[in-house]
């Protein structure tokens, strides 16, 4: 098996633990990052299959004002302004 590292904005990484906390509560078994994160994916792809959802969402992400990644990385890992 081949893995891939990658690197996340701390907070993403926090959110990313506290969700596989709560799947591991969910499934009172352990649920790694790496398995959460396939469960995330598996959901997302479940929910555009119906295709109404998968309009929606189209709709909804072609009027978002999205950031550059660059910008993005440099947002999320900023501490927050006073």
């Amino acid at each position: 098996m081949m893995v891939e590292k990658i690197s996340l904005p701390k907070v993403i990484f926090d959110d990313l633990g506290a969700i596989s906390k709560e799947l591991s509560s969910i499934a009172r078994k352990t649920i790694s990052h790496a398995m959460t994160i396939s469960l995330l994916m598996g959901v997302y792809r479940a929910h555009l299959n119906n295709p109404c959802a998968r309009d929606a969402f189209r709709q909804r992400i072609a009027v978002l004002d999205f950031m550059s990644p660059e910008a993005f990385e440099k947002t999320w890992d900023a501490p927050p302004e006073k």
